[in-house]
């Protein structure tokens, strides 16, 4: 099916689109377009959505704002938000009386000409999306890049072509009510995240295999063998298995030997390129990069893969160099929104660093956080709700002598402030807060922003 042919078969439906946000607001302006009764649903306010509101009306769109926003969905099509669960009250009312629940991904999948590849996971999915879309775009081809980065593809379906490449980073909220997978899926690793909305790990797992549940045997699902839940899962791929590993050599994929990055498929091997060919530093971005190369194997030239990797810069906000200041070097890695994360962030640094952590509580243990903020932090600044669970954690690590020192500055200036004025010659300042944002920020993304500015303005 088409884009065309979708829009043909909706014509004579009511439609409501919940979320008048980045991701939909195309959606509602294509729809509307093609002469679709379309209701755009927010809970902001009409004051809060300013001029959009009359743009929209102007289209020919119903709104519905505020609190009510869910209430009485009769709507015979329901776009849903990602982070909108399915199964709320006010969506399973709409299903009762006859609505179809559906998302912009789920019909993208459904109209999509061309090869599709998702990344998903709890860390790494950002840079190994980028790292695909660059490989495939430096051997040549046409590439769209969506899903949690770039931006909505649905309405750019009908100009792709069969021989494109659709590159999609996933979350679990996309994946839960997805019953189509990718030609080719990675998933990165898993650990606890979004146990706000998840109701427990349990369903958190179940959401990301919907990446290769629905694959065909010709499709390739990538796991990584280090991790134990990805490792369990590839027993259960339907579409070809391959493994990435730092940790073993599977027989078939993509594993590190010394410093060389080896590819092994049908038995034969090949080394793809040398760590030091890498220029973001961290060994997740080896991970990183192993994932992506096990995606691309047999369609992208290891001399394509060798360039990206001598001169891709990395993804802003992750171990993002800021500025470096009277000797001392500023990293923003707001993209830790997890300790594990956080976890990878510190790894990366031979130095014992000076640590901005602490945010929104999304109810995930800090367990494993502590001992490595033991190992690998000379000075702790902690702020936001998480900030007397993060101190607990470190001062419980079994590894723990009274050291580092711990700091709680709920202001998130001042915190940055505090850590310039202990940062001496040779020192790391990293912000890598094993939360997200939401308790001080919109988004990890202006909390990044936030950080670079209040850097560069120190004197």
């Amino acid at each position: 099916m088409t884009l065309q042919e979708y829009i043909a078969s909706i014509q004579d439906k009511s439609v409501a689109i919940v979320g008048i946000g980045v991701s939909n607001t195309p959606l509602i302006e294509l729809l509307a377009r093609s002469g679709i009764r379309v209701t755009a649903c927010d809970r902001k306010s009409r004051e809060a959505l300013g001029s959009e509101a009359e743009r929209l009306e102007a289209l020919g769109v119903s709104l519905k704002l505020g609190d009510g926003y869910l209430k009485d969905l009769t709507q015979d099509i329901i776009f849903r938000t990602p982070g909108l669960r399915q199964d709320v009250p006010e969506l399973l009312a709409a299903v009762d009386r006859g609505s179809v629940i559906t998302s912009e991904m789920e019909v993208f999948f459904q109209v999509a000409p061309c090869t599709l590849i998702a990344v998903t996971g709890s860390d790494g999915k950002t840079t190994t999306t980028t790292l695909i879309a660059e490989f495939l775009k430096a051997a040549g081809k046409t590439v769209h890049v969506g899903g949690n980065i770039g931006h909505p593809l649905l309405c750019e379906a009908g100009e792709m072509a069969p021989e494109d490449y659709a590159v999609l980073e996933l979350s679990s909220f996309q994946l839960m009510t997805m019953t189509r997978s990718p030609h080719i899926s990675v998933i990165t690793n898993l650990a606890p995240n979004h146990l706000d909305v998840h109701r427990d790990m349990a369903e958190y797992i179940s959401a990301k295999e919907n990446i290769f549940t629905h694959q065909t045997p010709e499709d390739i699902a990538v796991f990584n063998a280090d991790n134990a839940i990805t490792a369990e899962q590839s027993a259960r791929a339907v579409g070809r298995m391959r493994l990435f590993s730092r940790q073993s050599e599977p027989e078939e994929g993509v594993f590190l030997r010394g410093d060389a990055i080896i590819s092994r498929k049908n038995g034969a091997e090949r080394e793809v390129m040398k760590t030091g060919d890498i220029l973001i530093p961290g060994i997740h971005n080896v991970e990183n990069y192993m994932a992506a190369i096990s995606a691309v194997d047999g369609l992208v030239s290891d001399e394509d893969m060798r360039h990206v990797a001598r001169t891709f810069a990395g993804v802003e906000h992750r171990i993002e160099l800021v500025r470096t200041l009277r000797g001392a070097r500023y990293y923003n890695d707001s993209i830790g929104t997890s300790p594990s994360r956080t976890i990878a962030g510190l790894r990366s640094f031979p130095e014992k660093v000076i640590l901005i952590a602490g945010g929104y509580d999304k109810h995930i243990p800090f367990d494993v956080l502590g001992p490595e903020i033991v190992d690998h932090v000379k000075l702790l600044i902690l702020c936001g709700a998480t900030a007397d669970k993060i101190r607990a954690c470190v001062e419980s690590a079994p590894n723990y002598q009274g050291q580092p020192e711990m700091m709680t500055i709920p202001d998130f200036k001042s915190a940055v402030e505090t850590a310039s004025q202990r940062a001496g010659e040779g020192d790391v300042v990293l912000l890598s807060p094993a939360c997200a944002a939401f308790d001080q920020f919109k988004n990890f993304m202006e909390r990044g922003k936030v950080f670079k500015q209040l850097v560069e303005e120190l004197k």
